[in-house]
C-alpha cells in the first residue's frame, strides 16, 4: 500500500510538473541536417543573394561569385527587365584557415520608393531577382526566427514564413551553424536565398558567428565579411551593433559577444543612439540581441546577467517596448519587465531561438514558473510582429506543427508611448541616458 501510495505522488509530481510545458502538444521528432548537391554555377553567377537596409531610402545588395573580376554592378528598376538605375558598390573576400572565400560583394541602391517593387540583376548578368522596399508609414510587419541552422525544420520555418505578409526578416543571432566549416555559409546563403533576396534580412551575430581559432583567426570574420549591415550609417564603429529605422519603429541591434560594459564603445554607441531616439517620429522602440536576459529554461541560464546589469539601466530609462532574443532552443514570452520582476513600464522580453537549427530543442524548464513568464514551450517556429499604428502592436507565435504553421500564443501589446510610461519616468531615470 504504501508502495503504491509513493508511486502515485510521483506520478502526480511528474504531471504537474510537465502541464506546464503543454501536455497537449505532441512534439514531432528532430529532422536531419540539410545536404547540398554540388550544383556548378558559372564563375561569374551571382549566388547567396541577400538584402538589407542601408539608411533611409535606400538597399544593399550583396551576393558572392567565383569570378574575382566579376564587377559590383546592381541595376535595377520598377518594371521586369527594364532597369533604369544602376549602382556599383565594394567587395571583399577571406580566407579561413585552408578555405578561400568567394568574392563579397556589397552594392547600396537608392533612394527608392517606399512599399515598391524593384526587379535587380547582379554583376550584369545571371537571374533576375525581385525586392520590395518596406512602407513609410503604419503598419509594418516584421518576420521574426533565430538560431535557424540547415536542417529539415529550417526549411520548413523558412516555408512558413515565406507565407507570411511581411515586410523585414529580424534574426537575433545564430546564422548558419558553420561552426568553422566555411562551405557551410555558402550553403546557407543559397538556402535563404529565395527569402532573403525579397524582403531585408536585419540580423545580429549569436555564438556560433564567432569562430575564433587563437593566432589564426579573428572572431567574427566570416560574419562581417558576408553579413554586412548599416553601422556605418548608423554610427557604429562594429558589424556587431546598429540601429535602423522603418515606418515609425526605431530597431537597435546589439551584440551579445562583444564588450558591453560602461567602459565599451558598444555601451557608449547605446546611450548616445537612445537619447537621440525622437518617440513622436518612432513610438515603437525594439531592441534584439542574442542571449536573453529572461529565461526560465535550464539551457544558458545566467549567460545574459553581464549584459543585463550593464544596459538593462539604459533600455528602462529609454523605454524600450519589446526586447527579442535567440540562444535559448525553445520560445517563451514575458509580460513587462525590469529588474527580475514585473514592471508596467518595462519591456516585453520575447525568446525565439526556434528557427530550425542541428542541436535540438531546449526542452527543460525551471519550476515553479516565474510569475513573470507567461508562455514558454519548446517547439520550432517564427515569430510574426505587426506594428498595426502608434499605439498598438500584434504579436504571434507559430509554431511548426508537424508541416503546418500554428498559432500558439498571440498578444495585442500597447506601446509604451502611448500609455504614460514615458510621462512617468523621473528626471534621476532620464539622467542615466544624459550623463556623458
Amino acid at each position: 500500500m504504501e508502495t503504491k501510495l509513493v508511486l502515485l505522488v510521483i506520478l502526480t509530481v511528474f504531471l504537474s510538473i510537465s502541464a506546464t510545458v503543454r501536455t497537449d502538444y505532441i512534439r514531432p521528432q528532430p529532422r536531419k541536417t540539410l545536404h547540398f548537391p554540388w550544383n556548378p554555377k558559372p564563375p561569374s553567377h551571382p549566388q547567396q543573394v541577400h538584402i538589407s537596409l542601408a539608411g533611409e531610402k535606400h538597399m544593399r545588395i550583396s551576393w558572392v561569385t567565383d569570378d574575382k573580376s566579376a564587377p559590383s554592378i546592381v541595376e535595377y528598376g520598377t518594371s521586369p527587365g527594364r532597369y533604369t538605375s544602376s549602382a556599383e558598390g565594394e567587395t571583399t573576400s577571406y580566407s579561413y584557415l585552408f578555405y578561400n572565400s568567394g568574392k563579397i560583394h556589397h552594392t547600396v541602391i537608392g533612394p527608392l520608393e517606399h512599399d515598391s517593387v524593384y526587379f535587380y540583376r547582379c554583376g550584369g548578368q545571371g537571374p533576375e531577382f525581385q525586392l520590395k522596399s518596406p512602407p513609410a508609414q503604419f503598419p509594418v510587419t516584421f518576420a521574426v526566427a533565430g538560431d535557424l541552422g540547415q536542417t529539415g525544420w529550417t526549411k520548413t520555418t523558412l516555408d512558413h514564413i515565406d507565407q507570411c505578409k511581411y515586410d523585414i526578416h529580424l534574426l537575433p543571432g545564430d546564422l548558419s551553424y558553420a561552426d568553422y566549416m566555411q562551405h557551410r555559409w555558402d550553403t546557407f546563403g543559397e538556402l535563404v536565398q529565395p527569402l532573403a533576396s525579397a524582403r531585408p534580412w536585419m540580423v545580429t551575430e549569436g555564438n556560433h558567428e564567432k569562430e575564433k581559432i587563437l593566432l589564426f583567426t579573428d572572431a567574427f570574420e566570416s560574419y562581417n565579411a558576408r553579413w554586412k549591415m548599416p553601422s556605418e550609417e548608423s554610427g557604429s564603429t562594429s558589424n556587431l551593433y546598429y540601429f535602423f529605422e522603418v515606418a515609425g519603429v526605431h530597431v537597435i541591434m546589439l551584440g551579445s559577444y562583444t564588450d558591453y560594459d560602461e567602459l565599451s564603445d558598444q555601451y557608449s554607441w547605446l546611450k548616445a543612439d537612445l537619447s537621440k531616439v525622437d518617440r513622436k517620429k518612432t513610438p515603437w522602440l525594439l531592441v534584439l540581441f542574442h542571449v536573453p536576459w529572461y529565461n526560465s529554461n535550464y539551457a544558458h541560464q545566467g549567460e545574459g546577467d553581464g549584459m543585463m546589469a550593464a544596459m538593462e539601466p539604459l533600455l528602462y530609462a529609454a523605454g524600450v517596448d519589446i526586447v527579442l532574443a535567440g540562444h535559448v532552443h525553445a520560445y517563451e514570452r514575458s509580460k513587462r519587465v525590469n529588474n527580475g520582476k514585473s514592471d508596467p513600464c518595462g519591456a516585453v522580453h520575447i525568446t525565439i531561438g526556434d528557427g530550425g537549427n542541428k542541436e535540438g530543442l531546449a526542452q527543460k524548464y525551471r519550476h515553479p514558473q516565474p510569475e513573470w513568464s507567461l508562455f514558454r514551450e519548446a517547439s520550432f517556429g517564427h515569430g510574426e510582429l505587426k506594428i498595426v499604428n502608434s499605439t498598438h502592436a500584434f504579436w504571434s507565435w507559430h509554431r511548426n506543427d508537424d508541416d503546418e504553421p500554428v498559432r500558439s500564443d498571440q498578444v495585442w501589446i500597447t506601446s509604451l508611448f502611448s500609455s504614460g510610461c514615458l510621462a512617468e519616468k523621473n528626471y534621476e531615470l532620464r539622467k542615466i541616458l544624459m550623463a556623458p
